[in-house]
C-alpha cells in the first residue's frame, strides 16, 4: 500500500540526502539482488518495483525495505531467489499459480502481464497466486495493464500475518491487505489507486517512529479505543492499527469489509495462507503470524474488446478532464489518485531521488558489505 502524501508534505520533517540518480539506484539495487542469488533479469524487475516507491514518493514501500524486508526474506530462505512458479490450473481467462516463494516484487508483475495477455484474448484475464511473498507497491504492478490500454487490479493479503482487529474484536485477524486499481485517462497521468485497507500501512507508522515524529490521531488506538499518537507504541504492543473509516461510528466497517474482500480475492480464491484462522483466536490482541504464503490476484480488463477503443479513450479524456477541472475550495487543484506520484516520478527521473539521511547511510553500509558501488549524487544538485 502506498498512501502517498501530497507534494508539500512528501519530504517533511526528515533530513534528505543530495538527490541520487534513479538509474544509479536501480543498478545498485539490481546488483544487490543478484549478489543474493536472484537471476539478473528478475533482479532488475524486482529493483524497478522497489525503487518505484522512492521514485514516486511512496517512501514506506521503497528502498527502506531492502535491508528490513527483502534481503532478510532471501537470507532466511522464506523467499527463493531462483523459484520456479508452477501453473496449477489454466482455464483460459483464469489461471491459478503457485509462486513457490518467488519474490513478489517481480512475480506480481509477471502475474499482471499474464492476466493482460489473457485479457487481450478474452476481454478479461485473472491470475490467482498462492505461495507468494511481499509484492511491494501494488500500484506498480497494476500500472502494467495500463501500458497496454487496459484496467489493472491487484489485491494482496498478508499470508498468515495478522495485524488489524475486526471492529469490536479483541484479536488481530487480518493484514493491511492492499488493493490497487489503475486505468488509462486518455492523454493525462494514469489513474492509480493504491491503498491499504487500514488507515495507513505499518510502514508509515514505523517511518514516523524512525524519524521521531508524532502521528495523527486516528492511525492507532489503544485497547480502550483511545487515540495513540506515539508511533513507537505500535511495536511495543500498546496500540493497534485502525481500519479506513477510523471507528465504528465513522465507518470502520467499510475498511474492514474491504480488507476482508481482499482476503477473499487474494487468499480464498488462490488457496494461500489466510489471516482469519482458528490459531488466531488464542491471541492477545497483538500482531501474530508471519507474512508467508501470501496470496495475490492480478486482474486485467480490456475494454477495447467490448467497445471501440477510440470511443473509450474519448470518454476517459472527458471524464477525467471534467474531474481535473473541478473548481477547488482552496489553492490546491483537484487531482485524481496517481497524479502526484506521476509528477514526482517525472521530476525525480530528471533531477534525482532524495533519500532520508539514515536510509542513505544504511545503503552505503550495505554497499561496503557487499562490494556493490553506491551511486554518487546527481552532479550540481546543490
Amino acid at each position: 500500500m502506498t498512501d502517498v502524501p501530497r507534494p508539500s508534505t512528501a519530504l517533511a520533517d526528515r533530513s534528505a540526502t543530495d538527490p541520487l540518480p534513479y538509474s544509479g539506484l536501480l543498478t545498485f539495487t539490481t546488483r544487490v539482488f543478484v549478489a543474493r542469488g536472484v537471476p539478473c533479469e528478475r533482479a532488475r524487475r524486482a529493483a524497478e518495483a522497489l525503487c518505484y516507491g522512492d521514485l514516486t514518493g511512496t517512501d514506506s514501500h521503497g528502498l527502506v525495505n531492502l535491508t528490513r524486508l527483502y534481503l532478510p526474506l532471501l537470507d532466511a530462505g522464506r523467499a527463493d531467489p531462483r523459484a520456479a512458479p508452477v501453473v496449477l490450473a489454466d482455464r483460459g481467462a483464469a489461471v491459478r499459480v503457485d509462486a513457490r516463494r518467488a519474490l513478489g516484487l517481480w512475480h506480481a508483475s509477471d502475474a499482471m502481464d499474464l492476466a493482460a495477455d489473457r485479457a487481450a484474448e478474452y476481454g478479461v484475464g485473472l491470475v490467482s497466486v498462492r505461495g507468494g511473498t511481499h509484492v511491494g507497491c501494488a500500484g506498480y504492478h497494476a500500472l502494467r495493464a495500463v501500458r497496454r490500454g487496459m484496467v489493472g487490479l491487484v489485491a494482496s493479503n498478508c499470508g498468515g500475518q495478522r495485524i488489524a482487529r475486526p471492529p469490536g474484536g479483541a484479536v488481530a485477524m487480518l493484514g493491511t491487505n492492499p488493493l490497487a486499481v489503475a486505468a488509462p485517462t486518455g492523454t493525462r497521468h494514469p489513474y492509480v489507486l493504491d491503498m491499504s485497507t487500514t488507515v495507513v500501512p505499518t510502514g508509515r507508522v514505523r517511518a514516523a517512529a524512525r524519524a521521531g515524529r508524532a502521528i495523527p490521531a486516528g492511525w492507532l488506538a489503544d485497547d480502550r479505543g483511545a487515540p495513540v499518537t506515539d508511533p513507537t507504541a505500535y511495536d511495543r504492543g500498546e496500540a493497534h492499527l485502525l481500519w479506513l473509516g477510523g471507528t465504528p461510528e465513522t465507518g470502520s466497517y467499510k475498511g474492514f469489509g474491504l480488507g476482508l474482500a481482499v482476503e477473499v480475492l487474494a487468499a480464498l480464491v488462490s488457496g494461500s495462507g489466510t489471516g482469519p484462522a482458528p490459531e488466531a483466536l488464542t491471541g492477545d490482541g497483538r500482531p501474530t503470524g508471519r507474512d508467508d504464503d501470501i496470496g495475490y490476484t492480478a486482474v486485467a480488463i480490456a475494454p477495447g474488446t467490448l467497445r471501440d477503443p477510440a470511443t473509450i479513450a474519448d470518454d476517459a479524456r472527458r471524464m477525467f478532464g471534467a474531474l481535473l477541472d473541478c473548481p477547488p475550495t482552496g489553492t490546491d487543484p483537484v487531482r485524481h489518485p496517481g497524479w502526484y506520484e506521476a509528477e514526482r516520478a517525472a521530476t525525480r527521473q530528471r533531477a534525482g531521488v532524495p533519500l532520508a539521511g539514515p536510509l542513505a547511510a544504511e545503503l552505503r553500509a550495505l554497499s561496503a558489505a557487499t562490494g556493490v558501488p553506491f551511486p554518487l549524487p546527481v552532479a550540481g544538485a546543490r
